[in-house]
């Protein structure tokens, strides 16, 4: 069994290796086509994903969305949204690519409400739907981006969403013609006959002389209209060639008269046929376009064109998103292997992550080649390296103790950090340009890898006192030799996380005074990084002193969760230090409920072993008591939860359909992001410290009943 899983597991990786193909119109092969975007070279395919994710807040898009899924609406995958942006707009502009899905600003562009007769669902709307609005639009987002970022309201942050969006679109647009081009071939010949009359028209009108009015009225016009594509800065599309630089199609057009420039040049006349055979529905001219530009790139960009193919390689494997899901298949696998003492799960679980392991492994390693860089660079890339880590020695753990814990710390933690790294990749480029005082390899190989694999170890030793605590609590699958096993492995982690941390901080601070000149400046960042280091430390000497055993050793683990969740994301938060390009602008919420749970189960961890089911006596009713009341609080914690976790997701995504949903549930005719929020926060802390409570007067009564007992 465990082989065949992993065989499919592993066909299922690679069964969308090729790039889709459409209608015959190489899409692919458009896609693998270099460009210049966001400071780096990237092949089209990238660049088409990025906008579309920015614009439509997906990679793939669904052109008639009002229809249900059992009518088989067309699904329209990047790279031929953006071919036809680029070069057939009226095709694109009628497609609901633009996500709006607040309110008040669908009734401001006076967009359609959710009819699927008339071809609406009420949420993604065509770029030909909103442009009769922009002239009421423009004026609210200028005064939109006057209001300072923390005052905006949700309504505000969506009109400068939108305004975004719409200015990518608009580059988009004007990225290999001007975007209300009907035949682009035809225009570009009559500039390029029309330049020698232009100039000769252009210098007679400034020297006073008699000039051809027409001509200098035609070559004028050419020029205002390139002079706008050019301003708005869209992607570089033309490779190197006299000027050795890339270029914009704006600026080649306007440099075209210039005699060093050489006119209108080769590769210029063949983004137009494409153009023309895009139009015209000509997929053999289409295709053979294709090819004809990618021979510009061979005499001296064929490096561009390699890492544009393996990058491309790389965004159709989703090595990232396919390890996510059997991170999850696997850890569920082994937590039932716990429940009827499997050996065929347990094992299917190892196979499965061996597996998920591997593939992480690969997106890590392409990423790198891809970056010329090592592999943690930015936030993004460093939730990707802690989950790697962190499953690695989760792995090894697996391999000397053979009981599932392993693969369950690798699961979680491999599972979490990359759902961590989804929504950061919604940011943006995750392979973005690096920061100036980020540009050495040197360090990054050293301060940040190491300090990397301190967070990451230190999650896994959180994530190990997680499994002995809710396994002892709630569970009777925590015997003695299990618990004496979870117990070592989380002194071995702790050491190994005190080593990395310590390494890395003090890596961090060499680096620091070649950047800044200083050693150690208390920046927030830095301030992290040490509390780690302590926390760690604390945690050792606290065992080798005997004030904790196995229990408190387990709880202060957990506290290490919280202490790491802050160094790594919490200190981004503050807006604050020299460490700015980690900085993220939302995640308050998030960090809170996280840091809240983590106390709600220490509280857990801190209830007298006779209340701990696998521990407990039959015979015992106190203790059943009171772990029936725990359980109503955890009970009670995760209702909060819940409640300000959605509070969290509307007051960021004000979606239509979930408040209606809601109402439906409550009966309650308003819903507001803010009530949940507080309302949620405060059952949740509610709970929490009544655990807290209830655990330490049970302790209290414990000890005071039986002075002799360990509490530790």
């Amino acid at each position: 069994m465990p082989p065949c899983l992993t065989i499919a597991a592993a066909l299922w990786f690679l069964g969308n290796l090729t790039a889709p193909r459409s209608n015959d119109f190489a899409f692919g092969e458009f896609g693998n086509l270099p460009v210049i975007s966001n400071g780096r070279v990237m092949p089209m395919d990238s660049l088409a994903r990025l906008s579309l994710l920015e614009i439509h807040g997906k990679q793939t898009l669904n052109t008639k969305p009002w229809e249900g899924s059992g009518e088989k609406p067309k699904i329209v995958h990047a790279s031929e949204w953006l071919a036809n942006v680029m070069m057939n707009p009226r095709v694109a502009d009628e497609w609901p690519v633009f996500s709006i899905d607040h309110p008040e600003l669908i009734s401001l562009l006076r967009l359609p409400e959710k009819d699927p007769a008339n071809r609406s669902d009420g949420r993604h709307f065509s770029w030909d739907q909103i442009r009769p609005s922009l002239r009421i639009f423009g004026p609210e987002s200028e005064r939109v981006r006057k209001i300072e970022q923390s005052k905006r309201s949700a309504y505000e942050n969506a009109v400068l969403k939108l305004h975004r969006q719409c200015s990518l679109y608009t580059q988009l647009k004007n990225s290999i013609k001007p975007a209300d081009t009907l035949d682009w071939a035809a225009e570009l010949s009559a500039y390029d006959a029309l330049i020698p009359a232009g100039i000769a028209a252009t210098r007679l009108q400034r020297a006073g002389g008699d000039y051809d009015r027409s001509d200098f009225v035609r070559f004028s016009t050419f020029i205002v209209r390139y002079q706008y594509m050019a301003s708005l800065q869209p992607p570089l599309v033309l490779p190197p060639e006299l000027s050795g630089e890339w270029r914009r199609m704006g600026d080649a057009l306007l440099g075209a008269p210039r005699e060093n420039i050489g006119g209108i040049n080769q590769v210029m006349r063949d983004y137009a046929s494409l153009t023309t055979a895009l139009v015209s529905g000509d997929a053999f001219s289409f295709n053979s376009s294709i090819k004809a530009v990618r021979l510009h790139f061979i005499p001296a960009q064929e490096k561009a064109l390699a890492n544009s193919h393996a990058e491309v390689i790389f965004n159709h494997l989703e090595p990232f998103y396919k390890a996510l899901v059997l991170y999850l298949v696997t850890g569920l696998l082994a937590v039932f292997s716990w429940f009827n003492q499997s050996e065929t799960l347990r094992k299917s679980a190892v196979w499965l992550v061996w597996l998920a392991f591997a593939i992480h492994s690969i997106g890590l390693i392409l990423r790198m080649v891809l970056e010329g860089r090592p592999p943690v660079t930015n936030l993004y890339s460093s939730a990707v390296f802690i989950g790697w880590a962190a499953v690695l020695l989760g792995l090894i753990l697996e391999r000397f103790y053979r009981n599932g814990i392993g693969v369950v710390a690798s699961s979680t933690v491999g599972f979490t950090t990359l759902i961590i790294a989804h929504h950061l990749a919604l940011e943006g480029d995750t392979m973005e340009m690096m920061r100036a005082v980020l540009d050495t390899n040197f360090w990054l190989a050293t301060h940040v890898v190491a300090v990397t694999l301190g967070y990451a170890s230190t999650f896994v030793a959180g994530i190990l006192a997680v499994i002995y605590i809710v396994r002892g609590v709630f569970t009777k699958t925590l015997d003695e030799a299990t618990g004496m096993g979870l117990s070592r492995m989380i002194y071995g982690i702790v050491c190994f996380a005190t080593l990395f941390s310590f390494v890395g901080t003090v890596l961090g601070g060499i680096w620091a005074d070649q950047s800044w000149g200083r050693f150690w400046g208390w920046d927030p960042k830095e301030n992290g990084a040490l509390i780690i280091v302590l926390w760690n430390a604390l945690i050792l000497h606290l065992r080798w002193g005997g004030m904790i055993r196995e229990r408190g050793m387990a709880n202060c683990a957990v506290f290490g969760n919280i202490v790491t969740a802050w160094s790594w994301f919490g200190v981004n938060l503050l807006g604050i230090g020299l460490h700015s390009y980690g900085f993220t602008t939302s995640g308050w919420g998030y960090l809170g409920i996280f840091a809240i749970s983590q106390l709600l189960l220490i509280g857990n961890g801190l209830l007298p072993v006779e209340c701990w089911r696998s521990r407990r006596e039959s015979h015992c009713r106190s203790g059943r008591t009171i772990f029936k009341s725990v359980l109503l609080c955890d009970i009670l914690w995760i209702v909060g939860g819940v409640i300000w976790f959605l509070g969290i997701i509307l007051a960021s995504t004000p979606d239509s359909h979930l408040p209606e949903l809601l109402k439906r549930i409550t009966g309650v005719q308003a819903i507001y992001p803010a009530q949940l929020n507080h309302l949620g926060m405060l059952l949740s802390l509610g709970m929490c410290s009544l655990i807290w409570l209830l655990s330490g007067t049970s302790s209290l009564i414990r000890a005071l009943k039986d002075p002799g007992q360990t509490v530790r």
